[in-house]
């Protein structure tokens, strides 16, 4: 069995020494300019600079092709849709905005710790108090989110191995259906372990 997708890779380079709040920003900006500029050579050019990025940040090919490799069971299908009753250039802008955004936010990921974006979330959401947001609990769903991302990845790729080894490769049912059921059933233990610590409300 693959090895677990890793949160954090510990490191030195210029990406990593960046703060969590410019990396945060940066992100945000990026799917703001994504959703408004689709167009081929735009999408071509944010993928190449998120790649750079991972060069940059001296990360394993290992880790960028596993990412890759787990967004391909969503991207292709996706790109065939939207050629089939759009254009190709339409499943490029979708396709390309898509993976170049997630793997933007892995590289965020791989090079910040969990968390001092926590932090980062947690100050800039100090002025919901006085609407009776508690920040401490934004914060706890982003690092709880950002865990499940790399849950259901892994979860996603066990159950691909198994249907490979029963020769139901082509049967997307075969894959959706145990996807669903065991990422059901990790949301539910992890509602149980919230509810057992109080924060059930």
């Amino acid at each position: 069995m693959s090895a677990p997708v890793p949160l954090y890779l510990p490191g030195s380079s210029v990406i990593h020494r960046v703060g969590a709040g410019p990396k945060l920003l940066v992100l945000l900006a990026t799917g703001i300019a994504l959703t408004i500029w689709r167009s081929p050579w735009q999408v071509a050019l944010a993928l190449t600079l998120v790649l750079l990025g991972y060069a940059v940040a001296c990360l394993p090919l290992r880790v960028l092709l596993r990412q890759v490799r787990s967004l391909a069971w969503i991207a292709l299908p996706l790109f065939a849709v939207q050629w089939i009753f759009a254009s190709w250039q339409a499943g490029v802008g979708v396709v390309g905005s898509f993976v170049s955004l997630v793997l933007l936010a892995g590289l965020v990921t791989l090079t910040t710790r969990t968390t001092a974006m926590v932090d980062v979330v947690v100050r800039m959401a100090g002025w919901l108090r006085r609407f009776g947001v508690d920040p401490e609990r934004v914060g706890l769903m982003l690092a709880l989110g950002i865990r499940s991302v790399h849950v259901v990845i892994g979860l996603a790729e066990e159950v691909r191995e198994a249907q490979y080894a029963r020769g139901l490769r082509a049967s997307p049912r075969a894959f959706a259906v145990p996807l669903i059921v065991r990422s059901l059933r990790h949301a539910d233990r992890l509602g149980e372990a919230l509810a057992a610590r109080g924060v059930d409300d």
